[in-house]
């Protein structure tokens, strides 16, 4: 799994797409329209990426695609759009809060299915701060990004929080349990201080 690389400039662009998106989004109430003409082929290409917004340092909205389908500009547009107003863990971003908006744009690696054979064999698997994880089992999944290493750093309760976010209690192991790994390339308002 190589991690996608963008330049500065392209970075620039997608950071500031999501954030035109969320404001076209304030203004009237959709995501912005993307003209792909206006970005370099390789933001033209299919992409997957999950948009995080925070608010002093904490999370206000993030939603996100798991595998590429559509261009990486409109997934970035159309994500942050639904980061900002779709959440539903949260109420609609407002106007008043937007200038304390913290954007965050992971740009991920197609998922690969894991194979382990018990709950240490995954772990052993696993690459902190590196490795992004979807969960399956049966209609339950849920997916943590490399980023949540940072407030999570040790493997077990990585794994655990995992399994809670899906619906399942910290001990939870089944044979139908499925993984998948990802890497991702994470860029943020951060990067232009």
């Amino acid at each position: 799994m190589s991690v996608p690389l963008f330049n500065h400039e392209e970075q620039f662009q997608l950071l500031e797409l999501a954030r035109a998106s969320v404001n076209n989004g304030l203004d009237r109430g959709e995501a912005i329209t993307v003209e792909l003409s206006a970005f370099s082929t390789h933001l033209q290409e299919q992409g997957a990426t999950f948009i995080t917004l925070e608010k002093r340092k904490q999370l206000r909205g993030c939603i996100g695609s798991v595998k590429a389908y559509r261009s990486l500009v409109k997934d970035v547009a159309d994500n942050a759009w639904n980061a900002a107003f779709r959440d539903p863990r949260f109420s609609p971003v407002t106007r008043k809060e937007f200038s304390k908006l913290h954007f965050e744009i992971s740009i991920l690696t197609q998922p690969q299915p894991m194979k382990f054979d018990s709950e240490e064999d995954l772990k052993h698997q696993l690459v902190p701060g590196k490795t992004g994880l979807i969960l399956k089992d049966g209609y339950r999944r849920s997916l943590f990004l490399p980023a949540v290493w940072e407030k999570l750093p040790e493997i077990d309760i990585f794994i655990t929080h995992l399994k809670q976010k899906a619906g399942f209690p910290e001990d939870y192991w089944s044979e139908t349990l499925q993984m998948e790994q990802f890497t991702s390339f994470e860029l943020s308002d951060d990067d232009w201080v």
